[in-house]
């Protein structure tokens, strides 16, 4: 009896337990499809990487003996339904089980359920082997409780699993040093030059423009910079470790407009298709960091396990936890069209401009650049979450809707009402200046909210506050900026109103 094992494209897990063994009864499958490149349209990069990493991944199971069956995309026998793709090579190959491991996504997850009850063989489901934690454990720690706070599952998991802990307190005396994790980089030093991985894809460029697949963004050169196998995921690790985890925490949250990462890993791409675990990475930092204790303060290390041990398995409870209705939730009631801008970087504000071309050029922006200025815009011109969650999704290497969804909608968005974010992350140009240098040369000035070149962000903060007074002014973090605008003058605070009324009804003169 033969038995099909599926591995969809987020996870290419070569630790996983299927593969320690090779076994000629066993066909593992992997397809690129229609399905997941159509369903919201992707960054080029992102299906171009996508296939890449698939490709590697599947060639590198034949080397090691696995039987492999792998559908290009225009791959004659090719049918780019999930489903009818397993059902082609179920019935052609006389396979009796179908197997696969638990999806990330939830309309993957019922997609298989789904197909699962329609079979007449034995099915079977497995872990992905990849998280810190299940898919519940977030909603049984949080059960009965009303607030759903990340610092304390961040704890909790510090806890469990012994990070960065001394004696059951956490090392350093602090459990959080979000605090030291705030500098503005002003480029005093230089920043090594990341790894060129050079990956040569001028072959999956043609597959994808021949298989007429629309996608958005830019890819000035034939190959793909970010890591797509194991190999350069690990390179990519000790890299980060070696050069830049030093100052990661100082400045995880600056921006500028010379430089594209910072000191940012680049390895979420390769994290979230499971090249790399996140238990590797966290072990790895924390190792090179107790041999180098004498160099890297404890703020650096704790900034970044936050984002991967906290953050990030937090986030991934939350959407197991909170769908499939989260993704319909839109408490602030935002109706607006995302900016044509979105699309093409064309904007006289210098930080929109320089954190969307960077997207459009590489695929990536750093979490502040998602979260304080693209993220921020949409929010304050009261965009439809629908549109702001598509264009994430779609336009970002790493987005995977697990991660995305509740990044967005919730921490960015606010559309979940507070679910996720304890209040709406929303600023005027006076935080975009101190933590980048994207208003010095910008046409707008920073400090004006009512004149012809005043800063769009001003007015637009100012007026969000108050037409969304009901819904937010007992958040107890708002309350100080509610008493700042209820001093305001009457006649100032039309005249405010007024000029983003406009932004938000002309926002591409902007």
């Amino acid at each position: 009896m033969k038995t099909l094992r599926l591995i969809l494209g987020d996870q290419l897990n070569s630790e996983h337990s299927w593969l320690k063994t090779v076994d000629d009864s066993v066909i593992y499958c992997l397809f690129e499809m229609r399905q997941e490149t159509d369903y919201v349209k992707h960054h080029i990069q992102k299906v171009v990487g996508f296939f890449a990493a698939m490709r590697s991944f599947a060639s590198s199971l034949q080397e090691k003996g696995h039987n492999v069956v792998y559908f290009k995309i225009n791959d004659p026998d090719n049918i780019q339904n999930l489903t009818d793709n397993l059902n082609f090579l179920i019935k052609n190959h006389a396979v009796g089980q179908f197997e696969y491991m638990l999806p990330d996504e939830f309309r993957l997850n019922q997609q298989l359920m789904k197909y699962c009850d329609s079979l007449s063989i034995q099915t079977a489901v497995t872990d992905s082997e990849h998280f810190y934690t299940s898919r519940t454990e977030l909603s049984e720690f949080f059960e009965g409780k009303k607030l759903y706070l990340m610092e304390n599952f961040y704890r909790y998991m510090r806890k469990k699993h012994d990070i960065l802990m001394s004696l059951g307190q956490p090392e350093g005396g602090q459990w959080n040093y979000d605090k030291s994790n705030r500098k503005k980089w002003k480029g005093d030093d230089n920043i090594p030059p990341h790894i060129p991985f050079d990956n040569q894809v001028a072959d999956i460029v043609r597959d994808i423009e021949k298989a007429n697949i629309s996608n958005i963004g830019r890819m000035e050169s034939s190959t793909i910079d970010y890591p797509i196998n194991r190999e350069q995921a690990l390179e990519q690790l000790d890299y980060f470790c070696k050069n830049l985890l030093v100052s990661f925490g100082d400045y995880q949250d600056a921006m500028r407009t010379d430089e594209v990462y910072l000191f940012h890993s680049r390895i979420s791409f390769a994290l979230n298709i499971k090249l790399i675990s996140p238990k590797e990475i966290v072990n790895e930092v924390l190792a090179y960091y107790r041999e180098h204790l004498a160099n890297i303060d404890i703020s650096q290390v704790e900034g970044y396990v936050r984002q991967i041990l906290g953050w990030r398995e937090y986030m991934r409870g939350m959407y197991w936890h909170l769908m499939p209705e989260y993704k319909t939730m839109n408490r602030l009631g935002n109706q607006n069209k995302l900016p044509d801008f979105f699309w093409t970087g064309n904007t006289k504000m210098n930080c929109l401009k320089h954190s969307i071309n960077n997207s459009l050029d590489n695929a990536y922006a750093h979490h502040i650049q998602r979260l304080m200025i693209t993220g921020n815009y949409a929010l304050l011109t009261q965009i439809d979450p629908d549109q702001v969650d598509n264009w994430y999704l779609g336009i970002y290497m790493d987005a995977i809707e697990w991660v995305q969804l509740p990044n967005t909608r919730g921490m960015s968005q606010f559309a979940d009402g507070g679910l996720i974010a304890t209040k709406p992350y929303v600023s005027s140009a006076s935080y975009i200046n101190k933590m980048s240098n994207y208003c010095a040369n910008c046409e707008y000035n920073k400090k004006e909210k009512i004149t012809e070149n005043a800063c769009p962000f001003n007015s637009l903060y100012w007026n969000f506050l108050d037409d969304k007074r009901e819904l937010l002014r007992k958040n107890r973090r708002m309350g100080m900026m509610y008493s700042l605008l209820d001093k305001f003058d009457r006649d100032d605070l039309a005249a405010i109103k007024e000029k983003a009324q406009h932004i938000i009804e002309n926002p591409n003169e902007y």
